[in-house]
């Protein structure tokens, strides 16, 4: 193969492509293990990946639900007393 070629086939000098293909795969290494995946159990990683965000996401809405409770607690009672007392009067 010629030079030319071989910088055609990589889409650059094999050397830049490789230097680059290194520095990619250890940055996408980092986001995946913070995402808690593992590389030697890549199938198990993925479904606790899975059932965590699951989790989170039912957690969120349990925070949510709790805080909308609280609130209410004051503020339904609130809105009743200002409909009774602003209520429009028979004549």
């Amino acid at each position: 193969m010629s030079n030319g070629t071989v910088t055609k086939v990589f889409g650059g000098s094999p050397l830049a492509v490789l230097l680059r293909l290194i520095l990619v795969s250890i940055l996408v290494g980092v986001v995946l293990a913070a995402l808690g995946l593992d590389p030697y159990d890549i199938v198990r990683s993925v479904e606790r990946l899975i059932r965590s965000i699951w989790n989170m996401g039912f957690d969120a809405f349990r925070w949510l639900w709790r805080y909308f409770l609280l609130g209410a607690v004051i503020v339904i009672p609130i809105w009743i007393i200002m409909r009774v007392v602003n209520a429009p009067r028979g004549r």
